[in-house]
């Protein structure tokens, strides 16, 4: 399994090589066309502020898309893909990860050790979507339980945990952070402390939080959204660490979320998710090109917005079927133990 997997990793990094080159042009103007309208639409919120909140609320949208937007800049930053050169990845990387409220240190070690073990049983925990299997939930204790069902609630994860994982979670440092991702951490709550005080106390608390909680908002939840449904689909992967293969985690443990255009321009193409996994070098504007590239791309699992919205409804692996379940068949399960 393990030839198999390395052989395969090669093949498809082959495969994609000619899509991993970053084009300056392209790279600069994605940087343009997204943080600048969403400074200018947050400029321009704030200032509507004395015509109508409604108005504000209006201009908080698409401020928000172009949020969402500046985010995938970001995350192609962290994985070194959105220019050639390292340090150019970082300056960027740090910038736009202030604006969106995220170390960039933190995040992409957080996130490149997602990439290395998704869809792996063994090694669960930093960077995912906390999932337990049928098994280990019916051996759980209640209270392990309660905890469990309130994180997975829509209500809890959608409406209270963008704001948490964003505004307080990324504020601390992990178990096992190294001392320059520590850094990186302080400096930016340094620094984004600064911006919120300055801004708070120019424009007035009131002002402020009217124009940044609404966008903020709408692009932290939007983020969620889209992690969330990218790796928790019902014929998702979760194998153990023998049977576990990176390319077969990517393949069929990565969705391919197909968006109408203009939702698929404003998240950055990363509904490609899969060409993403596969290789992270590959920079979000040309997931695409890649994805049509080879057949096997677009035969993996597909996602609507519409057939997405069954994810809600998913609440654990079943080991059995491979399958993601919901509670009807966790009732069905944990009846058949008692007996």
């Amino acid at each position: 399994m393990e030839k198999q997997s390395k052989s395969s990793i090669r093949e498809w990094k082959e495969k994609l090589k000619t899509f991993e080159k970053p084009r300056i042009s392209a790279s600069v103007r994605q940087l343009i066309n997204s943080v600048g309208p969403f400074l200018l639409l947050w400029v321009l919120a704030y200032f509507s502020l004395q015509v109508s909140f409604w108005l504000t609320l209006l201009c908080a949208i698409p401020a928000a898309g172009f949020l969402v937007r500046t985010f995938i800049i970001f995350h192609d930053c962290t994985h070194h893909s959105f220019f050639k050169n390292r340090k150019a990845n970082k300056i960027v990387g740090t910038i736009t990860g202030i604006l969106t409220f995220c170390s960039y240190e933190q995040w992409k070690n957080s996130h490149n050790l997602h990439h290395a073990t998704n869809g792996n049983l063994e090694k669960r925990g930093d960077g995912d979507i906390w999932t337990l299997t049928l098994q280990e939930y019916a051996q759980a204790s209640w209270i392990k339980r309660l905890l469990y069902r309130t994180y997975r609630n829509p209500i809890i994860m959608f409406i209270f945990g963008p704001l948490y994982i964003f505004l307080i979670s990324y504020r601390f440092n992990r178990r096992n952070a190294t001392k320059k991702e520590k850094r990186h951490v302080w400096m930016t709550n340094i620094i984004l402390t600064s911006i919120v005080l300055l801004l708070g106390f120019t424009l007035g608390w009131k002002a402020f939080l009217l124009v940044e909680l609404p966008l903020f908002y709408i692009a932290a939840f939007s983020g969620v959204w889209l992690f969330y449904v990218q790796h928790q689909f019902e014929d998702g992967y979760f194998e153990n660490g023998d049977n576990w293969n990176y390319v077969e985690a990517a393949l069929k443990g990565s969705s391919f979320y197909k968006l109408p255009k203009i939702l698929q321009w404003f998240s950055g193409n990363i509904g490609y998710h899969h060409v993403h996994h596969l290789n992270s070098r590959v920079p979000n504007y040309q997931l695409e090109k890649a994805h049509k590239s080879d057949k096997r791309l677009q035969e993996v699992p597909t996602l609507t917005l519409w057939t997405s919205l069954k994810s809600l409804t998913f609440k654990l692996w079943d080991e059995q079927s491979k399958k993601f379940i919901g509670n009807r068949e966790i009732q069905i399960f944990l009846r058949s133990q008692q007996q």
